[in-house]
């Protein structure tokens, strides 16, 4: 999408704001692999280029047959909860802040909504209140794996974060965080009253960095340059993925996932702009021929019939309801 390749300009600094490693990252020394080396955000012509994932690791079986590919995907986008600080009304940004009670209730109710629909591999912020999220919804899926982060930050965090047992591998779901879907970094409003600020700025100058496209805060970042970085991930390293016939999940923030909605809808610069996005709030599209299908919010487990399934997922919700019957 020619929005996500816009060259972006005066943001050398965010990586050391947003960027968490980028070094090679395996599980449990299976074949699940995903190589972080994308370059930080900086101005260039172009996305840097990203080296694709792969994940193949037995230990991962899909909801269908591990040694097929299927010819669709689900993919789930979920805002994460309510934070602390959407609480208190501050500008957040790439201010790592937890969720709040009513949060972590937002985060719990999206599991159940989603708790039909097969998950292989999750892919976070590196920002706690996405990851909360995500692992507070997969407590309610009926699947019952165990999500687990995996983490890089040396070798011997690596190392120590093996684990040891097949049959523990098998009922397990790994969880990728990268700074690429962090939430657009807000620079000198970080941390300030969304209201005071209105007041000292102006209402119109606050609404111009909250909503326009190419125009960021003080020191921050535009939605345009979150585009950048958000985009040029999903295609490199979540793509493949839903190729290779994984259903993955992403819990990331509010202007990351308008991003990811742009490209996935093809929306234009003033339609994304307008897109708002409720937290806790999963959203489903089905991948199938190398197109996207919004299929909309999936309902609660005691609406079944609200949004439609696909032939897959229907099947897949059969075999949970005979394996708990």
């Amino acid at each position: 999408m020619a929005a996500a390749a816009t060259s972006v300009s005066g943001t050398g600094s965010l990586q050391s704001l947003c960027v968490t490693n980028r070094s090679k990252l395996s599980f449990h020394n299976s074949s699940v692999k995903l190589n972080h080396r994308s370059s930080p955000v900086r101005a260039s012509s172009s996305p840097s280029p990203v080296i694709n994932p792969l994940i193949k690791s037995p230990s991962f079986t899909t909801s269908n047959n591990s040694s097929k590919k299927s010819n669709e995907s689900a993919l789930i986008l979920i805002r994460h909860g309510e934070s602390l600080w959407n609480e208190k009304n501050l500008f957040t940004g790439c201010v790592d802040v937890p969720l709040t009670k009513k949060g972590v209730e937002e985060a719990i109710e999206a599991g159940k909504r989603i708790s039909n629909i097969p998950v292989d591999v999750i892919f976070t912020s590196a920002l706690i209140r996405a990851q909360m999220t995500a692992m507070l919804a997969m407590t309610q899926h009926r699947r019952k794996k165990v999500p687990i982060i995996l983490h890089t930050e040396t070798e011997q965090a690596q190392k120590w974060g093996e684990v040891y047992s097949e049959d523990t591998k098998k009922q397990s779901i790994p969880v990728i965080t990268a700074w690429q879907l962090n939430e657009r970094m807000y620079g000198e409003l970080q941390g300030l009253n969304k209201q005071e600020t209105a007041d000292k700025f102006g209402k119109e100058k606050v609404h111009e960095w909250r909503r326009s496209y190419d125009i960021p805060p003080p020191n921050g970042e535009s939605l345009q340059m979150c585009s950048q970085r958000a985009v040029a991930y999903f295609q490199n390293q979540i793509e493949p993925q839903l190729l290779e016939g994984k259903n993955v999940m992403i819990a990331a923030h509010g202007n990351s996932l308008r991003s990811i909605i742009m490209y996935l809808d093809k929306l234009t610069t003033k339609e994304v702009i307008s897109l708002e996005l409720s937290t806790g709030i999963p959203m489903l599209y089905i991948f199938k021929e190398g197109r996207f299908i919004r299929r909309g919010s999936p309902a609660g487990p005691t609406e079944p019939s609200v949004y439609a399934y696909t032939k897959n997922l229907a099947l897949y919700r059969q075999k949970l309801d005979e394996k708990i019957q």
